[in-house]
Order: C-alpha cells, then structure tokens, then sequence
C-alpha cells in the first residue's frame, strides 16, 4: 500500500516554508506541501505520513503582544486530527542565537500536543553540533524533529534536511 506524505507548514514566505520545500524535493514528488493556515483536519486525516513545520515562537511572544500566527490559529483543531494509523514527524525553524533558551519551542509544543493524544513520532533528530541552551523541543535527549537555524546556520541547512529524510524513509 502506498503510504501518503502530507507536509503542513507555517507561516509562509519565509524560512519555514523554504524548508518545507526542501523536505518536499527530498521525497522526490511523493510528498503533499500545505501551509497549515486554511487546512482543516480532514484534509490531515487523508495522510498515512504527517509533517508539521513551524517556526519559533517570535518577539511578539517576547514582547507580549498579541499573536494570530498560522499555529495559533490551528492548534485548537489538533484535537480533531486522527491520530490513529499515522506517523508524525515535525521540523522547526529558529535563531539558536538570539533565542538560545527557547530554540524550536515551538515544534516541541505542537509534538506534545500530539503525543498526548496517543500519536506516534519518527524523525527524532541528536541535538550534537546544535548551540542552544535549552528548548521545549527536546525529549529523552534528542530533538523531536528536525531544528533549522535559518538565521546563522543556513550553510547546513541542506545536509540536516537530506539526513532527516534519509531517516524518516527509514521509519515509514
């Protein structure tokens, strides 16, 4: 049986959606490219194979203000997904700089929102040559998923995408 790949990203126009793209080329075709904003879980519910990408939490979290990102939007929705059946994978994008303390938070929380609803992961990434202090994205000592730092690694950006590929072909 032929296993379907949907990727869900956002936001989009910028280093998440460049990723996003990136994993899309390495499934050479078989892969499925939405931004989360618009999509519904039924649309999430006809993959086998489900990838969520997001960036980290930005300075209007920091700063306080109020935010109405793509997944601030859709979160609520996880709860509907169909978790049953289904793999999960999640890359996230962020400044390991700037935002040492918080690197990836994101990716980290909507993956244990979803684990608490009984789904099963794939794609968990070592956290070796990363420099961060901490993040929400970390479980058992290893990433979750996939962490891009668009910001000041983007020289290894195509190598981390390929290898995760590489390992998530491996899981499904």
């Amino acid at each position: 049986m032929k296993k379907r790949i949907g990727i869900f990203y956002g936001p989009t126009g910028g280093s998440t959606e460049k990723v996003a793209m990136l994993i899309a080329d390495e499934f050479d075709g078989k892969a499925d490219l939405f931004p989360i904003k618009g999509v519904n879980p039924a649309m999430i519910n006809n993959y086998d194979i489900v990838i969520f990408g997001c960036s980290t939490l930005g300075s209007e979290t920091w700063n306080g203000e109020v935010s109405q990102s793509d997944w601030d939007t859709f979160r609520p929705e996880l709860s509907n997904i169909n978790v049953q059946g289904k793999l999960f994978a999640f890359f996230g994008t962020g400044d390991s700089i700037t935002y040492a303390r918080n690197f990836v938070d994101a990716m980290g929380i909507l993956a244990k929102d979803l684990i608490a609803q009984g789904a099963k992961v794939v794609g968990q990434w070592p956290t070796e040559g990363y420099s961060f202090t901490d993040s929400e994205a970390l479980i058992d000592g290893k990433f979750i998923g996939l962490p891009i730092d668009e910001d000041y690694e983007t020289h290894k950006t195509s190598a981390r995408v390929k290898g995760w590929v590489e390992l998530l072909k491996k899981s499904i």
